[in-house]
């Protein structure tokens, strides 16, 4: 191998005008992916920071930007929507004034309408998520529906496995979506006895780099965690199904939040999933059966919105609501977050509550499963602190909760973090809720976490070359977090 190499090497140059050849090829080279990336419209900031980049980076610069840089799937839209038309959601009427706008908003960005809920439980941490859910699946009698973002092959993994194969042997229809990247541990043959049932599994854009003549969608993940049995009762938040996140099993599990939702908003969590499956498989049969098998609308006394966004979408949806809440509050936001790396819009509205002297509170981790976005989320901490905002740090264990509560009565909880990558690469979900039952049992909640989790002060050490540095290192990297 050595000597192949000095040879081509030396054939190489030995070329005429070499250097000609490639001054050309580079010029060419940044005429025409410069001028792709400049079409794309995107953010000033961000289009040139990608031209700068690939001209440091001759010909490898494309590669680097066929995997990473910024893609919407236009292409995959009319799939979702005809699955969208044919399982429509169940609107409900909705509150006036500032409530009214964030549901309209809601629904013009989503497409999905503000409907309600007949019963909301907060499930706290995986222990307490993964009974409810396996009692849900062993009442199914028609379909049970699940999408997640990391399914491990462990023994959290495992039971719930099992509980879906004792259904399938009993008939009950069972179609499992995974996504590619973040499940990428759990092997196939961990679901042969599900197969084998009749069960249906499926992987949500599955790695091609094979294929150089299709762009690969390693950088738009399914993030979400949806869980549908017989159109009757929904699973949502920021839970996966491993070990990491069962307290049970694990002293230094994730701190986490999980919804159970019955009700009519559970036909919108339906859609999202049919239009997810449909877009993954390419399979419409299934819908009809799914449609017919939806239980007749009943309208709850609890207001909700199921909120999705993804990078087949321009309008940041998740985004757009959360910043729409926070300016739309008049007493108190608090935010959780496992990932908090705001860009100028959601910091703006953050700074904004804090000085108009609102009860602003952000709990994040003390310590992330990422250093760098830690570093990345304390350099943000100086500017809230001097609008007046309290920020707390939770630990020892790892705070993985999604969470936003605006004043008496109106909630966010879902699997969207609040930083660039949820709000504009990953397939997220969120649901709105606007209960005062439901909002002050989250309260509850939070108050709880803030008991244990030191506040962040205006005079902490900040020495420059461990902390002061690093972090606004990090911050530069903020949008590719």
């Amino acid at each position: 191998m050595p000597d192949l190499l000095h040879d081509f090497w030396q054939w190489l140059l030995a070329v005429p005008h070499l250097g000609l050849y490639l001054s050309v090829g580079w010029v060419v080279y940044l005429i025409l992916l410069g001028g792709w990336i400049v079409l794309q419209e995107r953010a000033p900031a961000a289009t040139l920071s990608w031209l700068l980049g690939l001209a440091a980076l001759p010909y490898l610069g494309f590669l680097v930007y066929l995997v990473f840089g910024p893609q919407r799937i236009r292409r995959h839209r009319l799939r979702r929507s005809r699955a969208r038309v044919a399982l429509p959601a169940t609107a409900t009427a909705g509150a006036g004034g500032e409530a009214a706008e964030l549901a309209r908003l809601g629904q013009a960005t989503t497409g999905l309408p503000i409907t309600s809920a007949s019963a909301v439980q907060l499930l706290v941490d995986g222990a307490a998520t993964y009974d409810a859910l396996l009692q849900a699946v062993a009442q199914a009698r028609e379909h049970v529906h699940l999408e997640y973002y990391i399914y491990a092959a462990d023994r959290s993994g495992t039971a719930l496995r099992d509980a879906l194969v004792e259904r399938a042997r009993a008939g009950v229809a069972v179609r499992v979506l995974l996504d590619a990247v973040g499940s990428a541990a759990c092997p196939r043959r961990f679901f042969a006895p599900l197969l084998a049932a009749g069960g249906e599994l499926a992987w949500f854009h599955p790695m091609r780099f094979g294929r150089i003549w299709r762009r690969t969608w390693l950088n738009l993940r399914s993030h979400r965690k949806i869980v549908v049995i017989d159109g009757r009762v929904g699973f949502t938040g920021g839970i996966n199904i491993t070990d990491e996140q069962n307290e049970r099993l694990r002293a230094d599990a994730y701190r986490d939040l999980h919804l159970r939702l019955e009700g009519d908003a559970v036909r919108s969590l339906q859609v999202l999933f049919v239009e997810d499956w449909a877009y993954a498989t390419g399979q419409r049969d299934f819908i009809a059966a799914v449609a017919r098998a939806m239980p007749p609308p009943c309208p709850g006394p609890i207001a909700a919105q199921i909120l999705s966004s993804g990078p087949d979408s321009p309008w940041e949806a998740i985004h757009r609501l959360h910043v729409g809440a926070i300016h739309a509050a008049t007493r108190r936001v608090w935010l959780v977050t496992p990932y908090f790396v705001p860009d100028e819009a959601a910091m703006m509205a953050l700074t904004s509550a804090a000085l108009a002297g609102l009860d602003v509170r952000v709990l994040v981790p003390r310590r992330s499963d990422s250093r760098l976005v830690t570093w990345a989320a304390r350099s943000y901490f100086d500017d809230l602190l001097a609008a007046g905002a309290r920020i707390y740090e939770y630990g020892p264990r790892m705070l993985h909760t999604k969470a936003l509560l605006v004043d008496e009565e109106l909630a966010i909880v879902g699997s969207a973090n609040f930083d660039p990558r949820s709000f504009r690469l990953n397939f997220e979900v969120c649901v709105l809720l606007r209960d005062t039952e439901f909002a002050a049992a989250l309260a509850r909640l939070i108050e709880g976490e803030f008991a244990s989790a030191p506040r962040v002060r205006g005079d902490r050490p900040r020495p420059l070359w461990t902390v002061r540095l690093p972090e606004a290192l990090a911050r530069l990297l903020s949008p590719l977090l």
